[in-house]
């Protein structure tokens, strides 16, 4: 009994040593010492193909290093091939479709805390509920994306998120203003973005060709915007090219799309890739035509390779500025335009390209992950430091926010005629938002 609890003393200070450690680092400064490891849980669906996926994989990566944390990964499906690394010693599970089965491991695991995310009202009505673990709300999609592609889904979750203690948003005009009005209490985060700027050779910007990044297949990515985009761009410049990094699964109304346009020279599909940089080096531009994005990874990776970016609409995502040309219109003749102006000036590309590079000098991995771990400390240590660190949260200007939200409602609007009546005043209110309810 001796020697055990000799081996138990020696446990807590080998871990109170490691937790000052990281409050001295970090900055910290908690009253409570530690017990035992902390149980961090990250719930996701998988780690194969997309932003969310990769940026799971950073983090997990990033949190290993960190000795106070027992680290564990629930996905919904069995690990797949070409998945982002992670740790070989990092605990995972799957959970199935069942609350019961989702309770049993939390609980089997001890999870102290959970960051979850998943958009799933089902679940989130269910967590909230419980008193243990605590639960970091992890939103990797905007509000608007809810809207457009399920309203009824809309409405019940961000219900949801109204009776939840911790959400992270990535936008400001969600976390810093609209989410004020509907009771949902929420920290501003960045992403972490996949390569470090000094390490990466920005493109030449030599070549006349143009890329269009993401899961092809996903009709809210709206890459036919792009490729009727490239029927009016080719009648200028034949010597343009277009690159579709894209799995090919799913993608058959593309395909025939370019086909039909007698576009096949023109565009061509890459495939998904796990390194898809190898198609940055010499391209001069990306149009990324999606109608909704939150802190997105492609508009990171071609930004900091120097390559210029047109949006459609995306001026409220915490990387729109910088090297990017934004235009309020969904038709293919608007980009097509602006594509050519940029393309056709090699002096006002070099420009593009330098400002979109700079623009992302402030985006740092180790400083946003030291933020993470500050608010797991704090949410970990009690509400009152929690509050406390959300009194240091950058502010943006309102009036930016408010133009950025009242752009977005004139786009919701000739988007989907349901909305037609739509104002800002609606969503203020959030209960005025049931009257648009869509069937």
């Amino acid at each position: 009994m001796t020697n055990i609890n000799s081996a138990l003393k020696s446990y807590k200070l080998e871990i109170n040593k490691y937790y000052s450690n990281i409050q001295a680092d970090f900055n910290l400064s908690f009253f409570n010492i530690l017990k035992n490891k902390i149980h961090l849980g990250i719930y996701t669906y998988c780690l194969n193909n997309g932003g969310r996926a990769r940026i799971t994989s950073i983090l997990i990566n990033y949190f290993h290093k960190i000795k106070i944390f027992n680290l564990y990964l629930f996905t919904k499906i069995d690990k797949q091939d070409n998945e982002y690394s992670i740790p070989e010693e990092t605990k995972r599970l799957v959970i199935k479709n069942s609350l019961n089965n989702l309770d049993k491991i939390i609980s089997l695991n001890k999870i102290d805390i959970l960051i979850y995310n998943l958009n799933n009202e089902t679940e989130i009505n269910y967590l909230n509920k419980k008193k243990t673990p605590k639960i970091i709300y992890y939103q990797h999609s905007s509000f608007f994306y809810m809207i457009y592609s399920n309203y009824s889904s809309f409405l019940s979750l961000y219900k949801e998120y109204q009776n939840s203690k911790y959400v992270v948003s990535l936008i400001p005009i969600e976390s810093n203003y609209i989410f004020k009005y509907w009771g949902i209490n929420s920290y501003l985060m960045k992403n972490f973005v996949t390569y470090e700027y000094n390490s990466i050779i920005p493109s030449n910007l030599m070549s006349k060709t143009i890329l269009m990044i993401g899961r092809g297949n996903n009709k809210y990515k709206r890459f036919k915007l792009g490729i009727y985009a490239m029927e009016y761009i080719i009648l200028h410049n034949s010597m343009c090219e277009m690159k579709l990094i894209s799995n090919t699964y799913g993608t058959y109304d593309l395909q025939y799309l370019i086909y039909n346009l007698n576009l096949e020279n023109y565009i061509k599909f890459i495939g998904f890739s796990l390194i898809p940089e190898i198609n940055f080096k010499n391209s001069s531009l990306h149009i990324f035509p999606s109608i909704t994005e939150c802190f997105p990874m492609v508009l990171c990776e071609t930004k900091i390779y120097g390559i210029p970016n047109i949006l459609v609409g995306l001026d409220y995502v915490q990387i729109s500025k910088g090297g990017t040309i934004i235009i309020y219109d969904d038709t293919p003749e608007s980009i097509a335009k602006e594509s050519m102006k940029i393309l056709k000036d090699e002096r006002h590309l070099k420009i593009l390209g330098k400002e979109a590079r700079n623009s992302m000098k402030k985006f740092k991995n180790q400083i946003l992950f030291n933020k993470w771990v500050n608010l797991i400390l704090s949410i970990y240590n009690g509400n009152s430091f929690y509050n406390n660190l959300k009194r240091y949260e950058k502010k943006f200007n309102q009036s930016e926010l408010i133009k950025s939200f009242k752009w977005q409602i004139k786009l919701l609007k000739k988007r989907n005629n349901d909305f037609f009546n739509i104002s800002i005043k609606d969503f203020i209110n959030y209960s005025n938002l049931y009257q648009f309810k869509i069937k």
